[in-house]
Protein backbone atom coordinates (compact mmCIF):
# COMPACT_ATOMS: atom_id res chain seq x y z
CA UNK A 1 0.00 0.00 0.00
CA UNK A 2 2.90 2.22 0.91
CA UNK A 3 4.45 1.66 -2.86
CA UNK A 4 0.83 2.11 -4.35
CA UNK A 5 0.72 5.49 -2.28
CA UNK A 6 3.87 7.00 -3.17
CA UNK A 7 3.31 5.87 -7.05
CA UNK A 8 0.14 7.74 -7.11
CA UNK A 9 2.02 10.34 -5.85
CA UNK A 10 5.10 10.58 -8.31
CA UNK A 11 2.00 10.31 -11.06
CA UNK A 12 -0.05 13.34 -9.19
CA UNK A 13 3.02 15.16 -9.62
CA UNK A 14 3.72 14.27 -13.07
CA UNK A 15 0.32 15.60 -14.00
CA UNK A 16 0.75 18.61 -12.11
CA UNK A 17 4.00 19.93 -14.36
CA UNK A 18 2.36 18.73 -17.28
CA UNK A 19 -0.94 21.52 -16.90
CA UNK A 20 1.13 23.92 -15.67
CA UNK A 21 3.17 23.65 -18.82
CA UNK A 22 0.30 23.43 -20.82
CA UNK A 23 -1.62 26.20 -19.25
CA UNK A 24 1.89 28.34 -20.03
CA UNK A 25 2.03 27.05 -23.68
CA UNK A 26 -1.58 28.11 -24.45
CA UNK A 27 -0.89 31.54 -23.13
CA UNK A 28 1.34 32.34 -25.57
CA UNK A 29 4.58 31.38 -23.94
CA UNK A 30 7.80 29.81 -26.09
CA UNK A 31 7.98 26.08 -25.86
CA UNK A 32 11.54 26.68 -24.07
CA UNK A 33 10.57 29.98 -21.71
CA UNK A 34 7.64 27.72 -20.42
CA UNK A 35 10.42 24.92 -19.45
CA UNK A 36 13.18 27.54 -17.83
CA UNK A 37 10.20 29.25 -15.89
CA UNK A 38 7.99 25.93 -14.26
CA UNK A 39 8.05 25.97 -10.75
CA UNK A 40 7.90 22.27 -10.50
CA UNK A 41 7.89 19.48 -7.69
CA UNK A 42 11.39 18.15 -9.00
CA UNK A 43 12.57 17.73 -5.15
CA UNK A 44 10.20 14.53 -4.85
CA UNK A 45 12.88 13.23 -7.78
CA UNK A 46 15.93 11.10 -6.44
CA UNK A 47 19.48 12.18 -7.95
CA UNK A 48 20.44 8.30 -8.63
CA UNK A 49 24.43 9.91 -8.07
CA UNK A 50 25.34 10.03 -4.66
CA UNK A 51 26.55 14.00 -3.71
CA UNK A 52 30.48 12.63 -3.73
CA UNK A 53 30.01 11.86 -7.57
CA UNK A 54 32.06 14.21 -9.92
CA UNK A 55 28.75 14.59 -12.01
CA UNK A 56 28.86 18.08 -14.02
CA UNK A 57 25.48 18.56 -14.73
CA UNK A 58 22.92 19.76 -12.20
CA UNK A 59 20.00 17.45 -11.47
CA UNK A 60 17.07 19.80 -11.95
CA UNK A 61 18.36 21.02 -15.32
CA UNK A 62 19.08 17.88 -16.20
CA UNK A 63 15.41 16.75 -15.81
CA UNK A 64 14.30 20.08 -17.37
CA UNK A 65 16.64 19.00 -20.38
CA UNK A 66 14.86 15.25 -20.43
CA UNK A 67 11.15 17.00 -20.54
CA UNK A 68 12.52 18.68 -23.52
CA UNK A 69 13.74 15.82 -25.27
CA UNK A 70 9.99 13.54 -24.34
CA UNK A 71 8.19 16.40 -25.39
CA UNK A 72 10.03 16.98 -29.01
CA UNK A 73 11.26 13.25 -29.65
CA UNK A 74 14.47 15.01 -30.25
CA UNK A 75 17.28 11.95 -30.39
CA UNK A 76 20.61 12.16 -28.08
CA UNK A 77 22.49 12.85 -31.04
CA UNK A 78 20.40 15.88 -32.47
CA UNK A 79 20.08 17.56 -29.05
CA UNK A 80 23.55 18.00 -29.12
CA UNK A 81 22.98 20.57 -32.10
CA UNK A 82 21.31 22.55 -30.06
CA UNK A 83 24.09 24.46 -27.97
CA UNK A 84 21.94 27.40 -27.26
CA UNK A 85 19.61 25.45 -25.25
CA UNK A 86 22.66 25.08 -22.39
CA UNK A 87 21.56 28.66 -21.22
CA UNK A 88 17.35 27.95 -21.68
CA UNK A 89 18.29 24.74 -19.01
CA UNK A 90 20.86 26.21 -16.27
CA UNK A 91 23.64 23.64 -18.07
CA UNK A 92 27.34 25.19 -18.54
CA UNK A 93 27.05 23.23 -22.15
CA UNK A 94 24.45 20.00 -23.56
CA UNK A 95 26.09 17.04 -22.35
CA UNK A 96 27.16 14.98 -25.33
CA UNK A 97 25.68 11.48 -26.28
CA UNK A 98 26.90 9.20 -24.08
CA UNK A 99 26.59 11.12 -21.20
CA UNK A 100 22.66 11.59 -21.89
CA UNK A 101 22.36 8.20 -22.68
CA UNK A 102 24.30 7.46 -19.32
CA UNK A 103 22.02 9.96 -17.16
CA UNK A 104 18.71 8.51 -18.34
CA UNK A 105 20.22 4.78 -17.66
CA UNK A 106 21.89 5.31 -14.39
CA UNK A 107 21.18 8.38 -13.23
CA UNK A 108 17.42 8.68 -13.41
CA UNK A 109 15.86 5.55 -11.74
CA UNK A 110 12.36 4.26 -12.81
CA UNK A 111 10.65 7.03 -10.53
CA UNK A 112 12.14 9.81 -12.56
CA UNK A 113 11.59 8.39 -15.74
CA UNK A 114 8.13 7.60 -15.15
CA UNK A 115 7.94 11.40 -14.02
CA UNK A 116 9.22 12.56 -17.29
CA UNK A 117 7.49 10.90 -19.70
CA UNK A 118 4.17 11.03 -17.75
CA UNK A 119 4.54 14.40 -17.75
CA UNK A 120 5.91 14.97 -21.16
CA UNK A 121 3.48 12.78 -22.60
CA UNK A 122 0.28 14.54 -21.18
CA UNK A 123 1.78 17.85 -22.82
CA UNK A 124 1.88 15.74 -26.47
CA UNK A 125 -1.37 14.81 -26.45
CA UNK A 126 -3.06 18.31 -24.59
CA UNK A 127 -1.02 20.08 -27.85
CA UNK A 128 -2.39 18.11 -30.23
CA UNK A 129 -5.88 17.73 -28.80
CA UNK A 130 -6.58 21.21 -28.53
CA UNK A 131 -4.63 22.44 -31.54
CA UNK A 132 -2.03 24.44 -29.00
CA UNK A 133 0.51 25.98 -31.86
CA UNK A 134 3.85 24.72 -30.55
CA UNK A 135 5.66 23.24 -33.79
CA UNK A 136 8.40 21.71 -31.63
CA UNK A 137 6.07 19.04 -30.42
CA UNK A 138 6.56 15.72 -31.34
CA UNK A 139 3.29 13.82 -33.25
CA UNK A 140 0.56 12.47 -30.61
CA UNK A 141 1.14 9.06 -32.40
CA UNK A 142 4.46 8.88 -30.81
CA UNK A 143 3.73 9.14 -27.16
CA UNK A 144 0.25 7.16 -27.69
CA UNK A 145 1.87 4.46 -29.12
CA UNK A 146 4.99 4.36 -26.50
CA UNK A 147 2.33 4.69 -23.85
CA UNK A 148 0.05 1.90 -24.99
CA UNK A 149 0.01 -1.40 -22.87
CA UNK A 150 1.22 -3.94 -25.23
CA UNK A 151 -0.85 -6.79 -23.64
CA UNK A 152 -4.23 -5.27 -24.41
CA UNK A 153 -4.84 -3.77 -27.88
CA UNK A 154 -8.26 -1.95 -28.18
CA UNK A 155 -11.32 -3.71 -30.32
CA UNK A 156 -10.85 -2.42 -33.62
CA UNK A 157 -7.04 -3.02 -34.16
CA UNK A 158 -4.02 -4.82 -34.21
CA UNK A 159 -1.03 -6.00 -32.29
CA UNK A 160 0.91 -3.18 -33.80
CA UNK A 161 -1.98 -0.38 -33.13
CA UNK A 162 -3.05 0.39 -36.31
CA UNK A 163 -6.69 0.59 -36.95
CA UNK A 164 -8.28 -2.63 -38.38
CA UNK A 165 -11.72 -2.66 -39.51
CA UNK A 166 -14.36 -5.02 -40.96
CA UNK A 167 -16.05 -4.71 -44.13
CA UNK A 168 -19.76 -4.64 -42.77
CA UNK A 169 -18.05 -1.58 -40.09
CA UNK A 170 -17.20 0.24 -43.36
CA UNK A 171 -20.24 0.06 -45.15
CA UNK A 172 -22.49 0.75 -42.31
CA UNK A 173 -20.51 3.98 -41.63
CA UNK A 174 -20.03 5.07 -45.15
CA UNK A 175 -24.30 4.78 -45.36
CA UNK A 176 -24.63 6.98 -42.11
CA UNK A 177 -22.36 10.01 -43.26
CA UNK A 178 -23.76 9.12 -47.11
CA UNK A 179 -27.44 9.73 -45.51
CA UNK A 180 -26.47 13.10 -44.06
CA UNK A 181 -24.69 14.05 -47.19
CA UNK A 182 -27.78 13.45 -49.71
CA UNK A 183 -30.46 14.68 -47.94
CA UNK A 184 -30.20 18.39 -48.07
CA UNK A 185 -30.22 18.38 -51.68
CA UNK A 186 -33.67 18.69 -53.89
CA UNK A 187 -33.95 18.66 -57.59
CA UNK A 188 -37.30 20.62 -57.38
CA UNK A 189 -38.46 17.99 -60.13
CA UNK A 190 -41.93 16.23 -60.21
CA UNK A 191 -43.21 13.30 -57.90
CA UNK A 192 -44.22 11.32 -60.76
CA UNK A 193 -40.55 11.63 -62.29
CA UNK A 194 -39.11 8.12 -63.68
CA UNK A 195 -35.87 8.56 -61.35
CA UNK A 196 -35.63 9.43 -57.66
CA UNK A 197 -33.06 12.26 -57.31
CA UNK A 198 -31.27 9.80 -55.50
CA UNK A 199 -30.43 7.86 -58.69
CA UNK A 200 -29.03 11.15 -60.09
CA UNK A 201 -26.49 11.63 -57.05
CA UNK A 202 -25.57 7.41 -57.53
CA UNK A 203 -24.79 7.79 -60.92
CA UNK A 204 -22.90 11.14 -60.10
CA UNK A 205 -20.72 9.39 -57.46
CA UNK A 206 -19.66 6.80 -60.47
CA UNK A 207 -18.97 8.98 -62.72
CA UNK A 208 -16.36 10.80 -60.26
CA UNK A 209 -15.18 7.44 -59.11
CA UNK A 210 -14.24 6.27 -62.63
CA UNK A 211 -13.26 9.54 -63.74
CA UNK A 212 -15.73 9.70 -67.14
CA UNK A 213 -17.90 12.16 -68.43
CA UNK A 214 -21.70 12.08 -68.49
CA UNK A 215 -22.31 10.18 -71.63
CA UNK A 216 -19.84 7.59 -70.40
CA UNK A 217 -20.60 7.13 -67.64
CA UNK A 218 -24.60 6.17 -67.72
CA UNK A 219 -23.70 3.78 -70.07
CA UNK A 220 -20.99 1.70 -67.97
CA UNK A 221 -23.22 2.33 -65.00
CA UNK A 222 -26.75 0.79 -67.13
CA UNK A 223 -24.02 -1.85 -68.36
CA UNK A 224 -22.97 -2.64 -64.62
CA UNK A 225 -26.58 -2.89 -63.26
CA UNK A 226 -28.49 -3.31 -65.97
CA UNK A 227 -30.48 -1.08 -68.36
CA UNK A 228 -32.89 0.05 -66.43
CA UNK A 229 -31.04 1.23 -63.38
CA UNK A 230 -29.99 4.77 -64.14
CA UNK A 231 -31.39 7.98 -66.53
CA UNK A 232 -29.50 8.15 -69.69
CA UNK A 233 -26.78 10.48 -69.81
CA UNK A 234 -28.93 13.33 -71.62
CA UNK A 235 -31.49 12.83 -68.86
CA UNK A 236 -28.88 13.65 -65.98
CA UNK A 237 -27.62 16.87 -67.69
CA UNK A 238 -31.46 17.98 -67.61
CA UNK A 239 -31.94 17.25 -64.22
CA UNK A 240 -28.74 18.85 -63.13
CA UNK A 241 -29.17 22.07 -64.52
CA UNK A 242 -32.28 22.30 -62.49
CA UNK A 243 -29.96 23.03 -59.58
CA UNK A 244 -29.40 27.09 -59.66
CA UNK A 245 -26.28 28.11 -58.55
CA UNK A 246 -28.01 29.53 -55.20
CA UNK A 247 -30.12 26.20 -54.48
CA UNK A 248 -26.94 23.83 -55.15
CA UNK A 249 -25.04 26.44 -52.71
CA UNK A 250 -27.78 25.87 -49.93
CA UNK A 251 -28.19 22.46 -50.31
CA UNK A 252 -24.49 22.13 -49.90
CA UNK A 253 -24.88 24.25 -46.35
CA UNK A 254 -27.74 21.92 -45.45
CA UNK A 255 -25.67 19.02 -46.10
CA UNK A 256 -22.31 20.44 -44.33
CA UNK A 257 -24.79 21.15 -40.90
CA UNK A 258 -26.19 17.11 -41.84
CA UNK A 259 -23.04 16.15 -42.01
CA UNK A 260 -21.74 17.82 -38.63
CA UNK A 261 -24.72 17.16 -36.89
CA UNK A 262 -23.31 13.49 -36.69
CA UNK A 263 -20.37 14.66 -34.52
CA UNK A 264 -21.64 17.61 -32.68
CA UNK A 265 -20.66 16.00 -29.32
CA UNK A 266 -17.15 15.83 -30.14
CA UNK A 267 -15.22 18.52 -28.06
CA UNK A 268 -12.98 19.19 -31.17
CA UNK A 269 -15.42 20.72 -32.48
CA UNK A 270 -16.87 23.02 -29.83
CA UNK A 271 -14.10 24.69 -29.70
CA UNK A 272 -12.72 27.47 -31.73
CA UNK A 273 -11.13 26.20 -34.91
CA UNK A 274 -8.45 27.40 -37.48
CA UNK A 275 -9.87 27.54 -41.21
CA UNK A 276 -7.79 27.73 -44.29
CA UNK A 277 -9.62 30.22 -47.58
CA UNK A 278 -8.11 29.58 -50.74
CA UNK A 279 -9.15 29.28 -54.77
CA UNK A 280 -8.77 26.52 -56.76
CA UNK A 281 -9.04 26.42 -60.76
CA UNK A 282 -10.18 23.84 -63.06
CA UNK A 283 -9.08 24.22 -66.86
CA UNK A 284 -11.26 24.97 -69.11
CA UNK A 285 -9.87 24.62 -73.03
CA UNK A 286 -13.15 26.07 -74.99
CA UNK A 287 -14.12 29.39 -76.54
CA UNK A 288 -14.65 32.13 -73.88
CA UNK A 289 -16.99 34.38 -75.46
CA UNK A 290 -20.60 34.04 -73.68
CA UNK A 291 -18.89 32.76 -71.11
CA UNK A 292 -18.90 35.48 -67.79
CA UNK A 293 -17.97 32.17 -65.68
CA UNK A 294 -14.87 31.36 -67.53
CA UNK A 295 -11.75 33.85 -65.48
CA UNK A 296 -8.13 34.30 -66.52
CA UNK A 297 -4.95 32.49 -65.21
CA UNK A 298 -1.58 33.49 -64.04
CA UNK A 299 -0.79 31.84 -67.03
CA UNK A 300 -1.77 33.79 -70.18
CA UNK A 301 -2.50 30.97 -72.34
CA UNK A 302 -4.90 29.66 -69.48
CA UNK A 303 -8.70 29.85 -68.61
CA UNK A 304 -10.20 28.38 -65.66
CA UNK A 305 -13.31 28.03 -63.56
CA UNK A 306 -12.66 29.37 -60.32
CA UNK A 307 -13.91 28.27 -57.05
CA UNK A 308 -13.22 29.31 -53.42
CA UNK A 309 -13.56 27.10 -50.79
CA UNK A 310 -13.13 27.48 -46.38
CA UNK A 311 -12.28 24.60 -45.11
CA UNK A 312 -11.14 23.00 -41.46
CA UNK A 313 -7.78 22.09 -41.09
CA UNK A 314 -5.09 21.17 -38.26
CA UNK A 315 -6.06 18.53 -35.89
CA UNK A 316 -9.68 18.63 -36.45
CA UNK A 317 -11.45 16.30 -38.87
CA UNK A 318 -10.73 18.42 -42.31
CA UNK A 319 -14.22 19.05 -43.84
CA UNK A 320 -14.80 22.00 -46.66
CA UNK A 321 -17.43 24.12 -45.25
CA UNK A 322 -18.31 26.74 -47.97
CA UNK A 323 -18.03 26.98 -51.45
CA UNK A 324 -18.20 30.08 -53.15
CA UNK A 325 -18.01 30.38 -57.14
CA UNK A 326 -15.51 33.50 -58.25
CA UNK A 327 -16.42 35.85 -61.01
CA UNK A 328 -13.99 37.99 -62.31
CA UNK A 329 -13.61 40.89 -64.92
CA UNK A 330 -12.40 39.06 -68.28
CA UNK A 331 -11.79 41.01 -71.85
CA UNK A 332 -14.02 39.00 -72.93
CA UNK A 333 -17.28 39.78 -70.60
CA UNK A 334 -18.69 42.98 -68.87
CA UNK A 335 -18.18 41.81 -65.31
CA UNK A 336 -17.75 44.14 -62.41
CA UNK A 337 -14.13 44.01 -60.72
CA UNK A 338 -14.16 40.64 -58.20
CA UNK A 339 -14.42 42.02 -55.05
CA UNK A 340 -12.45 39.10 -52.90
CA UNK A 341 -13.68 40.52 -49.50
CA UNK A 342 -17.37 39.85 -50.69
CA UNK A 343 -16.41 36.43 -51.01
CA UNK A 344 -14.46 35.95 -47.71
CA UNK A 345 -17.84 37.49 -46.13
CA UNK A 346 -20.11 34.95 -47.53
CA UNK A 347 -17.68 32.12 -46.64
CA UNK A 348 -17.13 33.00 -43.06
CA UNK A 349 -20.37 33.67 -41.96
CA UNK A 350 -22.02 30.69 -43.37
CA UNK A 351 -19.12 28.56 -42.06
CA UNK A 352 -19.38 30.45 -38.71
CA UNK A 353 -23.10 28.47 -38.75
CA UNK A 354 -21.53 25.16 -37.96
CA UNK A 355 -18.65 25.74 -35.84
CA UNK A 356 -16.63 28.61 -34.23
CA UNK A 357 -13.79 29.97 -36.21
CA UNK A 358 -10.84 31.58 -34.26
CA UNK A 359 -7.88 32.11 -36.79
CA UNK A 360 -8.04 31.93 -40.75
CA UNK A 361 -5.14 31.32 -42.94
CA UNK A 362 -5.43 32.93 -46.53
CA UNK A 363 -2.73 32.71 -49.50
CA UNK A 364 -1.38 36.39 -50.94
CA UNK A 365 -4.33 36.55 -53.94
CA UNK A 366 -5.89 37.50 -50.25
CA UNK A 367 -3.52 40.47 -49.50
CA UNK A 368 -6.03 43.50 -49.36
CA UNK A 369 -7.20 45.65 -46.59
CA UNK A 370 -10.46 45.24 -47.59
CA UNK A 371 -10.07 41.73 -46.64
CA UNK A 372 -8.16 42.10 -43.67
CA UNK A 373 -10.79 44.60 -42.41
CA UNK A 374 -14.04 41.99 -43.52
CA UNK A 375 -12.23 39.41 -41.03
CA UNK A 376 -11.49 42.12 -38.52
CA UNK A 377 -15.61 42.82 -38.69
CA UNK A 378 -16.47 39.19 -38.46
CA UNK A 379 -14.60 38.56 -35.32
CA UNK A 380 -11.93 36.73 -36.51
CA UNK A 381 -7.93 35.97 -36.40
CA UNK A 382 -5.93 35.78 -39.56
CA UNK A 383 -2.36 35.46 -41.17
CA UNK A 384 -2.21 36.51 -44.59
CA UNK A 385 1.11 36.62 -46.64
CA UNK A 386 2.21 40.30 -47.78
CA UNK A 387 3.50 41.10 -51.31
CA UNK A 388 6.62 42.31 -51.05
CA UNK A 389 6.24 46.29 -52.19
CA UNK A 390 8.66 48.94 -51.69
CA UNK A 391 7.80 49.81 -48.05
CA UNK A 392 8.39 45.94 -47.24
CA UNK A 393 11.93 46.16 -49.42
CA UNK A 394 12.72 49.63 -47.00
CA UNK A 395 11.93 47.26 -43.92
CA UNK A 396 14.42 44.40 -45.32
CA UNK A 397 16.87 45.87 -46.28
CA UNK A 398 16.81 48.01 -42.55
CA UNK A 399 16.98 44.40 -41.00
CA UNK A 400 19.78 43.94 -43.03
CA UNK A 401 21.48 47.04 -41.95
CA UNK A 402 20.69 46.08 -38.21
CA UNK A 403 21.16 42.33 -38.86
CA UNK A 404 18.33 41.52 -37.53
CA UNK A 405 16.11 38.27 -38.27
CA UNK A 406 12.89 39.27 -37.13
CA UNK A 407 10.74 42.47 -37.01
CA UNK A 408 7.42 43.77 -36.00
CA UNK A 409 5.33 46.65 -37.73
CA UNK A 410 2.53 48.28 -36.33
CA UNK A 411 -0.23 49.63 -38.86
CA UNK A 412 -3.81 50.18 -39.15
CA UNK A 413 -6.26 49.28 -41.69
CA UNK A 414 -9.05 52.27 -42.51
CA UNK A 415 -11.68 51.21 -45.05
CA UNK A 416 -15.13 52.08 -45.59
CA UNK A 417 -16.38 49.22 -44.03
CA UNK A 418 -14.71 50.21 -40.78
CA UNK A 419 -10.93 50.67 -39.19
CA UNK A 420 -8.74 48.23 -36.69
CA UNK A 421 -5.30 47.87 -35.89
CA UNK A 422 -2.86 45.26 -37.42
CA UNK A 423 0.54 44.37 -37.48
CA UNK A 424 3.37 43.25 -40.09
CA UNK A 425 5.97 40.04 -39.34
CA UNK A 426 8.71 40.09 -40.92
CA UNK A 427 10.64 36.56 -40.14
CA UNK A 428 12.80 34.60 -42.13
CA UNK A 429 11.52 32.14 -44.95
CA UNK A 430 10.82 29.03 -44.73
CA UNK A 431 11.30 28.69 -48.57
CA UNK A 432 15.04 29.38 -48.36
CA UNK A 433 16.77 32.44 -47.73
CA UNK A 434 15.06 36.17 -47.32
CA UNK A 435 12.47 37.80 -45.33
CA UNK A 436 8.79 36.59 -45.54
CA UNK A 437 5.98 39.19 -44.56
CA UNK A 438 2.25 38.14 -43.00
CA UNK A 439 -0.11 40.57 -42.07
CA UNK A 440 -2.17 39.95 -38.94
CA UNK A 441 -4.53 41.34 -36.21
CA UNK A 442 -2.69 38.83 -33.50
CA UNK A 443 -1.21 40.88 -30.87
CA UNK A 444 2.63 39.69 -31.28
CA UNK A 445 5.77 40.81 -30.13
CA UNK A 446 9.02 40.23 -31.67
CA UNK A 447 9.66 37.02 -29.54
CA UNK A 448 6.45 35.25 -30.54
CA UNK A 449 6.64 36.30 -34.60
CA UNK A 450 8.06 33.48 -36.01
CA UNK A 451 5.99 30.79 -33.57
CA UNK A 452 2.74 32.81 -35.37
CA UNK A 453 4.28 32.55 -38.76
CA UNK A 454 4.37 28.46 -38.47
CA UNK A 455 0.54 28.45 -38.01
CA UNK A 456 0.75 28.98 -42.21
CA UNK A 457 2.26 25.67 -42.52
CA UNK A 458 -0.90 24.01 -42.00
CA UNK A 459 -2.40 25.53 -45.34
CA UNK A 460 -0.57 22.44 -47.00
CA UNK A 461 -3.22 20.02 -45.45
CA UNK A 462 -5.80 21.88 -48.47
CA UNK A 463 -3.44 21.01 -50.90
CA UNK A 464 -4.34 17.90 -50.68
CA UNK A 465 -7.84 18.26 -50.07
CA UNK A 466 -7.50 19.70 -53.61
CA UNK A 467 -6.02 16.83 -55.02
CA UNK A 468 -8.10 14.63 -53.76
CA UNK A 469 -11.35 16.60 -54.77
CA UNK A 470 -10.36 16.77 -57.87
CA UNK A 471 -8.94 13.35 -58.92
CA UNK A 472 -11.06 10.92 -56.86
CA UNK A 473 -14.55 12.48 -56.80
CA UNK A 474 -14.75 14.99 -59.72
CA UNK A 475 -16.42 13.67 -62.89
CA UNK A 476 -15.40 14.93 -66.00
CA UNK A 477 -17.07 17.13 -68.15
CA UNK A 478 -16.39 19.41 -71.45
CA UNK A 479 -20.42 21.12 -70.71
CA UNK A 480 -19.90 25.00 -71.32
CA UNK A 481 -23.25 25.44 -68.67
CA UNK A 482 -22.29 26.88 -65.24
CA UNK A 483 -24.82 25.04 -63.93
CA UNK A 484 -23.44 21.85 -64.36
CA UNK A 485 -20.04 23.18 -63.76
CA UNK A 486 -20.76 24.11 -60.88
CA UNK A 487 -22.70 21.02 -59.86
CA UNK A 488 -20.07 18.85 -60.52
CA UNK A 489 -17.45 20.45 -58.28
CA UNK A 490 -19.53 20.85 -55.14
CA UNK A 491 -20.91 17.29 -55.39
CA UNK A 492 -17.25 16.40 -55.54
CA UNK A 493 -16.60 18.24 -52.18
CA UNK A 494 -19.44 16.84 -50.80
CA UNK A 495 -18.08 12.96 -51.46
CA UNK A 496 -15.07 14.48 -50.11
CA UNK A 497 -16.70 15.50 -46.94
CA UNK A 498 -18.57 12.17 -46.92
CA UNK A 499 -15.39 10.08 -47.21
CA UNK A 500 -13.87 12.15 -44.36
CA UNK A 501 -16.47 11.87 -42.26
CA UNK A 502 -16.81 8.45 -42.75
CA UNK A 503 -12.95 8.44 -41.78
CA UNK A 504 -13.53 10.31 -38.82
CA UNK A 505 -16.73 8.00 -37.73
CA UNK A 506 -14.21 4.56 -37.95
CA UNK A 507 -11.70 6.45 -35.68
CA UNK A 508 -13.70 7.27 -33.08
CA UNK A 509 -14.85 3.73 -32.47
CA UNK A 510 -10.94 2.90 -31.72
CA UNK A 511 -9.39 4.24 -28.65
CA UNK A 512 -6.09 5.95 -29.53
CA UNK A 513 -4.59 8.50 -32.01
CA UNK A 514 -7.32 10.78 -34.14
CA UNK A 515 -4.12 11.79 -36.50
CA UNK A 516 -4.84 13.29 -40.32
CA UNK A 517 -3.81 10.24 -41.97
CA UNK A 518 -7.09 8.76 -43.39
CA UNK A 519 -8.02 4.84 -42.69
CA UNK A 520 -10.24 4.36 -45.63
CA UNK A 521 -8.88 5.64 -49.17
CA UNK A 522 -10.90 8.05 -51.13
CA UNK A 523 -11.42 4.83 -53.70
CA UNK A 524 -13.61 2.54 -51.23
CA UNK A 525 -15.53 5.18 -50.18
CA UNK A 526 -16.59 6.61 -53.25
CA UNK A 527 -17.09 2.65 -53.82
CA UNK A 528 -19.88 1.83 -50.82
CA UNK A 529 -21.34 4.89 -51.80
CA UNK A 530 -21.93 3.83 -54.99
CA UNK A 531 -23.19 0.26 -54.24
CA UNK A 532 -25.05 1.70 -51.06
CA UNK A 533 -26.88 3.88 -52.08
CA UNK A 534 -29.97 2.20 -53.55
CA UNK A 535 -30.32 -0.99 -51.23
CA UNK A 536 -31.15 -4.18 -53.26
CA UNK A 537 -34.87 -5.10 -53.70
Amino acid sequence: MVIMAGQEQLLTDAYIVGVELRAALESGQSFCTALRMLEAPFDVLDDGYPEWHPAPYPFEAMVRLFLYRELTGESYRSLTKYPELADVFGLEKIPDESVLSRTWRNRFDGDARKFVTTAAHYVVKEIHDRDIDVPEARPKTEVVTSDQDPSAFPDGSNEDGTAEFTTEQIQRTTRLARDHGFDGFESGRAANASYEDTLFFELQSFMGMVGCGTSQGANRFQYRHGPDSGPHGDTHLRTVKQFDPETLIAGFDAATDRLLSVIESEVSFRRPVTAAIDITTIPYYGDVEGMPMVNGTKDEDRRAFKFATLSIIGQNIPLVLGVEPIKESSEWDSNPSNKIHRVVRRLIKRAQEHVPIETVLCDREFDSQRVFQTLSNLGVNYLIPKRINSIEREVIETMETDEEDVAVESASVHVEAGSHQMRFLYVPSTKGEGTAVFATNLRVGPDEAETVCRRYSRRWQIENEYKSIKHDFLAKTSSKDYRVRLFYFVFAVLLYNIWRLTDFLLKADVDGPMDYAPVLTAGECVEIVVSALIPPD
